[in-house]
């Protein structure tokens, strides 16, 4: 088995990990991406108090609403990106170490190249995978786009309102799903949304940059030091990939809100503000409608998300790594000569 073919399949069990057990902020945090409002108009209701609300009105399972197709996306996302990565980290060596026999640079490779590495298999990944994400967020945000509010008696606030009529959806699964962005835009609309998302390579570049040149870092004051212990453990390939997310995120941040807003069914009513034509169309409006505000909504749900996903997808993908290689070579050792 190749090493990219494992760090492939390991990075797709590490994200599914990772979505299960963030999948309800991840649910929250759609809703929030997606809500129209003017500038004026922000919400008041918390990230827990989404959920509660959530629980209350439509019981714990619908925090996890959508999850399978969502699970099929990490999956594929992961081990897509994974793969790419590692093949292109292997080119990206061959060379260092070709220059080095050159007498240029020291045979590692640099924070460029990693740059160019993560910003390359993320090309990759966006690419194959962005027609899954069209459908989960189509699934995720349909009781949003398509509401009638009809709050019951027990009601007592317009946010409770909104949360209730927003979490009440139609039946509504995947192959709806599909059937719907078909019918709105044929094959290309399975793509709806790629340019943000391409310009979006730059948060797992930047993710990936930070935590390799920080693990570079840490082994290498791990090897001077004078205790012979130069290995990283689980919980501190857990505390690199949360800071290393944490970065990123907050530096897109507003490129996913967009991203969002256009892979979302968009309403043709006569409300100018909740329909986008494409990219510059949405950003325009949404500085225009919502201010600043409007690029940042839910943003602290989704730091607490994500950075919690990628440090638990960086600490279980590098210990199935770790065990796949232990049990290859087992294997080999226990064959006879």
């Amino acid at each position: 088995m190749s090493d990219a073919l494992i760090n492939g399949l390991a990075g797709a069990g590490g994200g599914i990990i990772a979505q299960l057990i963030t999948y309800p902020l991840q649910t929250v945090n759609t809703r929030q991406q997606t809500e129209r409002g003017l500038k004026k108009e922000k919400s008041k209701l918390g990230t827990i108090e989404q959920m509660l609300q959530v629980i209350k009105h439509e019981g714990w399972e619908r925090l996890y609403g959508g999850l399978a197709p969502s699970l099929v996306g990490t999956a594929a996302s992961q081990g897509v990106y994974y793969y790419f990565y590692q093949i292109f980290r292997n080119k990206a060596e061959a060379a260092a170490l070709e220059r080095r026999k050159l007498g240029v640079g020291d045979g590692s490779v640099g924070m460029l190249s990693s740059l160019v590495v993560a910003a390359l298999s993320g090309c990759v990944n966006v690419l194959f995978t962005n027609p899954i994400w069209v459908v989960v967020t189509r699934m995720q945000t349909y009781k949003k786009n398509l509401k009638k509010s009809e709050p019951g008696p027990e009601l007592s606030t317009a946010q409770d309102e909104a949360v209730l009529a927003a979490a009440e959806p139609p039946p509504f699964g995947t192959t709806h799903a599909i059937q719907e962005v078909y019918d709105e835009a044929g094959v290309l609309g399975f793509w709806r949304g790629v340019f943000p998302t391409l310009i979006m390579v730059s948060n797992p570049s930047m993710q990936f940059m930070l935590y390799e040149t920080m693990l570079k870092k840490l082994k290498q004051r791990r090897a001077l030091s004078k205790k012979d212990n130069s290995g990283v453990t689980a919980l501190e390939i857990f505390l690199l990939g949360a800071l290393a997310k944490l970065g990123a995120t907050v530096m897109t941040y507003p490129l996913l809100v967009v991203k969002s807003r256009l892979q979302a069914k968009q309403v043709t009513t006569g409300d100018k503000r909740h329909h986008y034509k494409g990219t510059s169309d949405a950003m325009l409006k949404m500085i225009r409608y919502e201010g600043l505000y409007g690029f940042y909504k839910g943003m602290g749900t989704k730091i607490v998300q994500s950075v919690l996903a990628a440090a638990v997808l960086f600490m279980i993908k590098e210990e199935l790594v770790k065990g796949a290689r232990f049990l290859l070579t087992n294997k080999v050792k226990s064959k006879p000569p």
